[in-house]
């Protein structure tokens, strides 16, 4: 991803552009589905991820100008840099929208998520989101329990969610912390 301060709504792409494989943002401990959004409400898939992980609780969140009281001051706190104790999921639903996850090198990897893709985000991992200039997402927020929200915005070095995850991508890359 370009480093820029334009508009944070825009694709900051490179140019050329480089492109991230799912097996590289898997390394990074991101997950994803491709679902049919328009069987959201009942899709068999969904409802075996939801028991396999364990997600029982789910609401939706639609994100436009409209209908979210203090939208600008909204979107500015999703792109505040930051890490949350649990794994953040997200299914969208309508709209599209940006994750950024930090990579290995602390630089921002940007994933565009539509309607259909499902994202999981590991508990400890830098990141934040943005919508797209259409200002509008519908998503699907999936939690472990009773729904926490709670971000901790950068530095966290001594979080004990950061730190597990940094355990765990030392250890996944073979390299012994000093």
């Amino acid at each position: 991803m370009q480093e820029s301060d334009d508009d944070q709504r825009l694709p900051h792409q490179k140019n050329p552009p480089e492109f991230v494989s799912m097996e590289q943002l898997a390394d990074l401990g991101v997950l994803y589905w491709y679902l049919d959004p328009n069987k959201y409400e009942n899709d068999p898939e969904l409802d075996n991820i939801r028991q396999t992980r364990g997600y029982s609780y789910t609401d939706l969140l639609d994100l436009r100008p409209e209908k979210v009281e203090n939208y600008e001051q909204k979107l500015k706190n999703f792109y505040t840099e930051h890490i949350h104790a649990d794994e953040e999921i997200r299914y969208c639903v309508e709209g599209c929208g940006y994750f950024d996850v930090r990579n290995n090198d602390d630089r921002w990897i940007r994933i565009l998520i539509k309607p259909g893709d499902l994202i999981v985000l590991p508990a400890g991992i830098y990141h934040r989101f943005t919508l797209d200039t259409n200002n509008y997402i519908k998503l699907m927020r999936l939690f472990v329990g009773e729904p926490v929200w709670t971000p901790f915005n950068r530095p966290q070095d001594d979080h004990p969610a950061r730190k597990d995850y940094v355990k765990g991508m030392i250890e996944k890359i073979g390299v012994e912390a000093h």
